[in-house]
């Protein structure tokens, strides 16, 4: 930044119209897509008929089309929002052909002189023309500062929304501001710590709340929204997020509006601009978890080398055992603790929107000691687009303890059939059949299969 700028004098003048007070209560509403709904209710003593009503403090992002403004007699008859905000660098573009007045100090003596300049341009440097004579203003460590005779009437502090209202009576009376803005944003954590041999998942779950919209809320009573809103601009779709292996039906008792639930923050919260916060919102101790293994093949296909299978986190959001509530979706890191007692960071991964009592398998890694080697074996055409194929699946554990293996085999379309198998498996969907295979420990399992496709 240019040292004038840091030197800057202004001569201020009076506001237009006289700020209201701040909230005298705040309300904040926030979605997980960057959106947030502010009420904000102040005590205003109002004249009768038209009068012009500031509020300084709204977001700089707000939506100024979304506006409304309640109380009793009380109507809107216009609006403006002014979001160029008071600032050296704005202060002197508003300057342009305008007077200011320089003042310049002798570094040898301290004399200071004062000289009247108009200003030309503000376009990467300061042009200013000094009575016959045009300078540019330098970032040269000499002391000048710039005068300034007003304060620009559309620069603010703070944005402000100016009102025009037609109240039906005067007197004081509570209104409240109403508006949506972008900007502010929220998104789930949980920490999860996993106590293998006991079977037991400890949950704590953080809300990490963010404000970028230029204005600090104080003391706002604050709710959080789970669920992915439709907006005008071609609606938001996430992407897809995995875990969930059998989706709940049973109901939180959490309070909702229409679709979606909400997750009051006990207590009120300043949400400062530019403030990443966090707040504690889940803590459960003592759920039922267990460690599976997950091997998914795409199509019927030799592997050149045994691969790793998938470890999985297995658990319920169910009241009993489980979690006990309707998860929002966000990142979940899981530990575990070492033969020291230290909890060591084991994976992580994405769940989505959760509802009670579902089933979630939570994909953190790969299995260093459980591997997979598909074999094509042999594969005859049947006559016409038939095809008979012989797959062999050899699974191995080189861990101290015996383990299951969820061997998912994909790619199965119309009518394709399972001729033959050495264990049974069970259609998980309409293009995949799972087999839960036993691996002994420090050992080796074998599943052979036969299929009939089209392709």
């Amino acid at each position: 930044m240019r040292r004038w700028y840091l030197l800057l004098t202004t001569l201020l003048c009076a506001p237009a119209a006289a700020a209201q007070p701040g909230p005298a209560n705040l309300a904040v509403t926030v979605y997980n897509d960057d959106l947030a709904l502010v009420q904000d209710t102040r005590q205003l003593d109002l004249p009768a008929g038209r009068s012009r009503q500031e509020f300084p403090g709204v977001s700089g992002r707000i939506s100024p089309e979304t506006v409304t403004l309640s109380g009793v007699g009380v109507g809107i008859v216009e609006q403006n929002f002014d979001f160029d905000l008071l600032s050296p660098s704005k202060l002197m573009e508003k300057a342009v052909g305008e007077d200011v007045t320089l003042l310049r100090t002798n570094t040898a003596t301290g004399a200071e002189t004062r000289e009247r300049a108009k200003v030309l341009a503000v376009n990467g440097g300061v042009v200013i023309q000094v009575g016959e004579r045009i300078e540019v203003l330098r970032d040269d460590g000499l002391p000048v500062r710039v005068v300034f005779d007003k304060v620009p009437p559309n620069l603010r502090a703070r944005p402000t929304l100016s009102v025009t209202v037609d109240s039906a009576r005067g007197g004081a009376r509570p209104v409240t501001l109403s508006y949506l803005t972008k900007g502010m944003g929220w998104k789930a954590d949980y920490v999860a710590l996993f106590d293998e041999q006991a079977g037991k998942l400890d949950v704590q779950g953080w809300v990490t709340l963010t404000n970028t919209t230029g204005t600090t809320f104080d003391n706002a009573d604050t709710v959080l929204v789970a669920g992915d809103l439709s907006e005008s601009n071609g609606g938001y779709r996430p992407s897809q997020r995995g875990g969930m292996t059998r989706a709940g039906s049973g109901g939180s008792g959490r309070e909702s509006v229409g679709d979606f639930y909400l997750y009051p923050l006990k207590e009120r919260t300043t949400i400062a601009n530019q403030q990443t916060k966090q707040v504690s919102f889940l803590d459960v101790n003592g759920a039922t978890a267990r460690r599976a293994y997950v091997y998914r093949l795409g199509w019927l296909q030799t592997k050149d080398e045994p691969e790793s299978a998938d470890t999985v986190l297995q658990f319920s959001t169910a009241r009993d055992q489980g979690l006990g509530d309707a998860i929002p979706a966000g990142t979940v890191r899981v530990y575990q603790k070492d033969m020291r007692g230290k909890a060591q960071f084991v994976g992580e991964n994405q769940i989505g929107h959760t509802p009670m009592g579902s089933e979630i398998a939570l994909t953190t890694g790969q299995a260093f000691d459980v591997k997979v080697k598909p074999t094509l074996e042999k594969r005859e055409k049947e006559g016409g687009t038939r095809w008979r194929t012989t797959m062999r699946y050899e699974l191995s554990n080189a861990r101290p303890n015996a383990v299951t293996v969820d061997l998912v085999q994909s790619g199965f379309w119309g009518d394709s059939r399972v001729q033959d198998e050495s264990m049974k498996s069970s259609r998980r969907s309409a293009d995949e059949l799972v087999w839960r295979v036993p691996v002994p420990a420090n050992g080796k399992a074998v599943v052979t299969a036969t299929f009939d496709t089209r392709y």
